[in-house]
């Protein structure tokens, strides 16, 4: 790399300092631009890097101009789209700034179309010269992220931009290559909801308490008791999940509590019990309050004894575990209907968590899908370039009743026999699909409170968005499905 200082000149090259300085380096067959203005930012592990992607020399200096806070890098020359993937790829910035059309014919919304295939979160801004009608809703067909033309305000688009990168918060290597592990990826969404969710759950795991968890089916109750577990101080002890509705009352003794050699027919040796098997580490009750009376006060007399006495045992066996248990059932009303034990309620309800439905972080919706697609382009070994328009906007607007699970079987049955190129609303089972139908006559208000408020700006679409509080793209993609056309 070749330093050279900015304030110099006659560009004589520099011994290292890097403090007002440019920087050019050559990368997958592109010359870089790095102005680091504020070095103390870019030297700091947490600084945020923006690509610039801009072939008109005064709107980037324009761009330039703005983003002072920022460690900029310019893709000075290109020669194809491709030199774009490949710069985002090699120095993986938090968000590319992108000028289209260029005046060589490169198709930069094609590189901003293959990028958003790696990564649907990965930001993108459009910046041009020559904004049109056209040209906008080709953006959003390619995820761009928000839209401005040459004559943007300095203020708008530095909030812009601050919201984007404060939005994404993949690892810097996400576009690269996906984390797929299951401890990496146990917790998908940034959502208020999921982040709230994400705290308490980091403080909950550094003490002992006994743990209730809530939620609806699908929501990762399960996976919730695993995290707990995983980042606690019983990590490297046992976990253990039993479904409580899946064990009889008749077996329940030998099956969590053990047996002794010959405590009965079949007995030949010697059981410790999934309770014992345990011991320093966490159970997971899974569905307890689908748990028979009588299994409730033999747990609730482990809980408050730490003993269990094995089938045929001439004394107690002591256990130290931490009862972590989840229902989707409203276990208050099943108190006072005395389908639950109060006394075994109150032992387990010391740390609540309620798992927000997937309705309710809708938000989380789209890197779920990229998560998953991911997932299942491994398992299965064919890759999905992504969703058509409709389809996006059904996947989007779906209920999920049965929240991630649903929504990741969904995605597994579209592999089991996929499209050849994107998904399109035909790939989408019928129950999606349906949605479609119910909502045709919905929108109308819609599409009326759109067009009377573009009237009333006179077609100004900043002014309009503004008024109805969207973002310009947002405006765009309700032009384009509603089919409404700029009459200036």
């Amino acid at each position: 790399m070749e330093i050279k200082d900015k304030s110099n000149q006659d560009h004589t090259p520099d011994t290292g300092e890097q403090k007002n300085s440019t920087i050019y380096t050559n990368s997958t067959n592109s010359l870089f631009y790095s102005s680091m203005v504020q070095s103390e930012v870019c030297n700091d592990i947490n600084y945020q890097e923006i690509l610039l992607a801009i072939q008109n020399s005064d709107l980037a200096q324009q761009v330039k101009g703005i983003l002072t806070s920022f460690c900029v890098k310019e893709l000075k020359t290109c020669t194809s789209s491709a030199n774009i993937v490949d710069s985002v790829l090699n120095i993986h910035p938090s968000i590319l700034i992108l000028e289209s059309p260029w005046n060589n014919n490169i198709d930069t919304l094609n590189a901003a179309l293959e990028i958003r295939q790696m990564d649907r979160r990965f930001p993108i801004i459009l910046v041009t010269t020559k904004g049109s009608e056209a040209l906008a809703i080709s953006a959003l067909r390619a995820g761009v992220k928000d839209y401005f033309s040459s004559s943007f305000l300095p203020h708008e688009f530095n909030a812009t931009v601050n919201r984007c990168i404060s939005n994404y918060h993949a690892p810097r290597s996400c576009i690269k290559k996906q984390l797929l592990s299951t401890n990496d990826q146990q917790f998908i969404g940034e959502s208020l909801l999921m982040t709230s969710v994400k705290t308490y759950l980091r403080k909950l795991a550094l003490v002992d308490s006994h743990v209730l968890i809530t939620g609806e089916t699908g929501t990762g109750k399960e996976l919730t008791a695993q995290y707990i577990h995983q980042h606690s101080a019983r990590h490297d002890k046992p976990f253990i999940a039993i479904n409580c509705a899946a064990i009889p009352d008749g077996l329940l003794e030998s099956e969590l509590f053990g047996y002794e050699k010959g405590a009965f027919t079949g007995a030949h040796c010697a059981y410790a019990g999934k309770l014992k098997l345990a011991d320093g580490g966490s159970v997971f009750f899974d569905e307890i309050g689908d748990m028979s009376p009588y299994t409730q006060a033999k747990i609730l007399r482990v809980i408050e004894s730490k003993e269990v006495y094995p089938l045929g045992a001439k004394r107690s066996v002591p256990i130290n575990i931490r009862v972590i248990a989840a229902t989707n059932c409203d276990l208050e009303n099943m108190v006072l209907k005395k389908d639950f034990r109060q006394d075994l309620y109150f032992r387990l309800n010391v740390a609540r968590i309620q798992l927000p439905p997937l309705r309710d972080r809708k938000e989380d919706i789209e890197c779920l899908i990229n998560h998953y697609l991911n997932v299942f382009s491994q398992q299965f070994g064919y890759r999905i370039s992504g969703f058509t328009t409709e389809a996006w906007e059904l996947m989007l607007h779906y209920g999920w009743p049965g929240n991630i699970r649903e929504l990741k079987n969904v995605l597994e049955t579209i592999f089991i026999d996929p499209p050849a190129n994107r998904i399109s609303i035909q790939d989408l089972p019928n129950f999606i699909r349906s949605l479609r139908e119910r909502e045709e006559d919905i929108p109308l208000a819609e599409r009326d409170l759109l067009l009377s408020t573009l009237r009333s700006v006179h077609w100004n679409k900043s002014k309009a968005a503004e008024q109805l509080q969207w973002s310009r793209m947002t405006l765009y993609r309700k032009m384009e499905k509603y089919q409404i056309i700029d009459i200036k």
